[in-house]
């Protein structure tokens, strides 16, 4: 009698717990854990899928984080078997949800992405986001909900192919952590994560510390950048005034996702745009005493 009563007691208490963070033994800011992110639209010399895996590798960075334009996707397979034939890890794929045509959440372009990951045996994260314009007609009151019933949605097609959803902050109402917080805990899902952006969240760098804590037992990815409140949304990492404070917390707090370097810049080489980068996020360790991270570039 006493196991049984044990048992339900464990059953009644059990809570969904968040995705675990992957294990990484390697410095959080060391450089096999650095995410390329924005390089597929945002590269003035327009590359290939071959010459964009050189170019990583030329780099020593062996994670991509998949961003497209409709232009992209019809090479988007041949861009899946390049990474593994390069040995590079196709971390996740930008899944931005701009509606369909009669009121559906997923349109031909979404579909498709979900096939080609499907037909490859591909499994990623879907880093998830929504057109502004999703709910934009939608009262507060309903925006949860509507929320609700989409990510459900996202995450069950995402479940079927092997794949895993993590939201993502690009602004508006679904970008506010709090917001992506609520969604995730009203779903009760143990297996949907988030992705947090510097260079969407200039308005939160002195909240960040609390957000931090908010998000942590969710958090996947921490795409950086240079962190300027009034400052460009896009500002070489180690040319703003905050985030090397904001780096400070971020490994002060335990975390262990992954690190994200972007090149979000229309008119330049993707290549100088991530170096740049790179070379600042060095700046930043070296004044942090970072040293075990150093030594991995």
């Amino acid at each position: 009698m006493k196991s049984i009563t044990s048992f339900i007691l464990c059953t009644i208490l059990w809570v969904p717990s968040a995705p675990a963070q992957k294990k990484n033994d390697a410095p959080l800011f060391s450089k096999q854990n650095l995410v390329a992110w924005c390089i597929v639209p945002f590269d003035k010399m327009k590359r290939t899928p071959g010459e964009r895996a050189e170019m990583l590798k030329d780099l020593g960075i062996t994670q991509l984080a998949y961003d497209w334009r409709e232009e992209h996707l019809p090479t988007m397979e041949e861009e899946i078997q390049t990474l593994k034939k390069n040995g590079i890890k196709l971390k996740s794929v930008w899944f931005w949800i701009n509606g369909g045509s009669s009121g559906e959440i997923l349109d031909e372009s979404n579909n498709f992405i979900l096939q080609t990951l499907k037909e490859n045996g591909v499994k990623t994260e879907l880093w998830v986001s929504f057109n502004d314009r999703v709910f934009a007609d939608v009262p507060d009151t309903e925006k949860l909900q509507k929320a609700v019933a989409a990510i459900d949605l996202i995450n069950k097609k995402a479940r079927e192919i092997g794949c895993s959803v993590h939201l993502y902050n690009h602004g508006s109402w679904f970008g506010e952590p709090q917001n992506q917080v609520r969604i995730i805990q009203t779903l009760g899902a143990k297996d949907i994560g988030m992705v947090y952006n510097f260079h969407h969240a200039r308005h939160q760098v002195k909240d960040f510390p609390k957000l931090l804590n908010l998000m942590k037992p969710y958090l996947s990815t921490v795409n950086i950048n240079g962190m300027k409140t009034d400052g460009p949304m896009i500002l070489t990492i180690g040319l703003g005034d905050s985030e090397l404070g904001m780096l400070q917390q971020l490994k002060d707090s335990g975390y262990k996702g992954t690190i994200g370097v972007l090149s979000h810049v229309d008119d330049e080489d993707a290549k100088v745009v991530l170096a740049r980068n790179i070379e600042g996020l060095k700046k930043l360790l070296k004044e942090m005493g970072d040293g075990g991270a150093l030594k991995t570039y």
